[in-house]
């Protein structure tokens, strides 16, 4: 997302950020955990998400974090359901928390972050048409695409491909696979 469209989306009352974000739209999304990303990242924090001490190799830090989030929020689910006494679901989640974090899951974690940062790195073009066809819900019809980006409808295949190109670089270049 580009500065100043974060700007203006940051700036959407909640009910809107929520009503896109519902719709699909990556940019709400964006802008959802950067307006309250102080909020977010407070409650680990207060959970006692303080092992960074522990931490031995900077280029481990998003895989340690996830880990971290992950078992913590086991822990605290764990511990809200034997106070509320379900004995069903805390079985189930014993058998869970027993289990290291899931390697696919940091695994696909750090794709996703990937995609994100080189579809933001694109032209804001290509970054909203992008956004448009590929992660909204349900998919817009071109004729909605053109009007919004200011094209015409017969050049939205031609830029959609020069756009989805320039991405497959960046991403093979990070060594997206």
């Amino acid at each position: 997302m580009k500065p100043e469209s974060a700007a203006r989306e940051r700036s959407w009352t909640d009910e809107r950020l929520i009503a896109e974000c519902r719709k699909g739209s990556q940019d709400a999304w964006s802008a959802l955990i950067d307006k309250y990303k102080n909020l977010i990242f407070s409650v680990p924090i207060k959970l006692g998400l303080s092992d960074l001490p522990q931490l031995r190799e900077p280029r481990a830090l998003p895989k340690w974090l996830m880990q971290m989030s992950f078992h913590k929020c086991l822990r605290w689910k764990k511990q809200r359901l034997v106070l509320f006494d379900d004995p069903i679901e805390i079985e189930a989640l014993s058998e869970t928390s027993s289990e290291e974090f899931p390697e696919e899951m940091v695994y696909q974690g750090q794709r996703e972050q990937m995609l994100r940062n080189a579809i933001a790195s694109l032209a804001p073009r290509c970054h909203r048409m992008i956004a448009m066809l590929f992660f909204e819900s349900p998919a817009r019809p071109y004729q909605d695409v053109a009007k919004e980006l200011g094209i015409a409808t017969g050049s939205i295949g031609f830029i959609r491909g020069r756009c989805l190109r320039l991405l497959r670089q960046r991403l093979q270049k990070e060594g997206f696979h």
